[in-house]
């Protein structure tokens, strides 16, 4: 009996705990995301029912949901490595993004997020070839140098160099790197108790880093026009 309790799953019966905290952090997950386009979009940032809780909220909650089976899974020894694939969901949600990059070239985002976000994992997991893994890191960056062209050539989002910029970009930058954390997971062995804590602390950190940014965006929102983002001391 002891023995069975031993490698009894944690999670809770059939893996339902998981599943509930991954749809909980793919929600908060994705309405941060939405801050993001608020700030890039500015003024001419509109929220719908649809496009909003339809888009971008329910698929952040099902992948999020998937991504915790699989951490599930995991625990089980019974991984499913196509569950790194689950920020794909929100192309199934928003197929009209897809169809307007061969359209018009908008919609770019909507693709190219998730995939950025399946490359991390990829590169995350310590599992393939070095140089794949290697190339999916150096795939997983491209969003860096993208959003400093973004500010600066393209014009979009707050203004360069602004304390907004930064916290704006730090934002973005540390939801792709907490959803290329999320996408690892599927693609990992069993968990390992003899594996240095040091990597669960940057991913801790990663994380706080990230949801530290989007309550930020949500004080921001609660503000309104009246919101300022400063390097230090009180904003709102």
């Amino acid at each position: 009996m002891s023995a069975v309790a031993a490698v009894r799953p944690a999670g809770g019966r059939g893996g339902r705990s998981p599943v509930l905290v991954g749809a909980v952090c793919g929600l908060a997950w994705a309405a941060a995301l939405r801050a993001v386009m608020v700030e890039i979009a500015g003024p001419a940032s509109a929220f719908g029912w649809v496009g909003t809780f339809e888009g971008i909220l329910l698929p952040g909650a099902v992948a999020g949901g998937l991504l915790g089976w699989a951490e599930h899974l995991r625990r089980t020894g019974r991984g499913r490595r196509w569950l790194a694939a689950a920020p794909l969901v929100f192309l199934l949600f928003t197929p009209w993004a897809v169809v307007s990059v061969f359209v018009d070239g908008l919609g770019g985002g909507a693709v190219a997020v998730p995939l950025f976000g399946m490359a991390g994992g990829y590169a995350l997991s310590g599992r393939g070839p070095r140089p794949a893994r290697w190339a999916a890191g150096a795939l997983a960056l491209l969003p860096v140098p993208a959003w400093l062209v973004a500010l600066g050539v393209a014009g979009l989002g707050p203004a360069p160099g602004s304390a907004r910029a930064a916290w704006t970009g730090v934002l973005f930058l540390s939801l792709l790197a907490v959803l290329s954390l999320a996408c690892a997971i599927p693609l990992r062995g069993r968990p390992d108790p003899s594996r240095p804590a040091w990597r669960l602390v940057v991913a801790g950190a990663v994380c706080g880093l990230a949801w530290g940014a989007g309550l930020r965006g949500f004080m921001a929102a609660a503000a309104g026009p009246a919101s300022s983002v400063s390097c230090s001391g009180p904003s709102v």
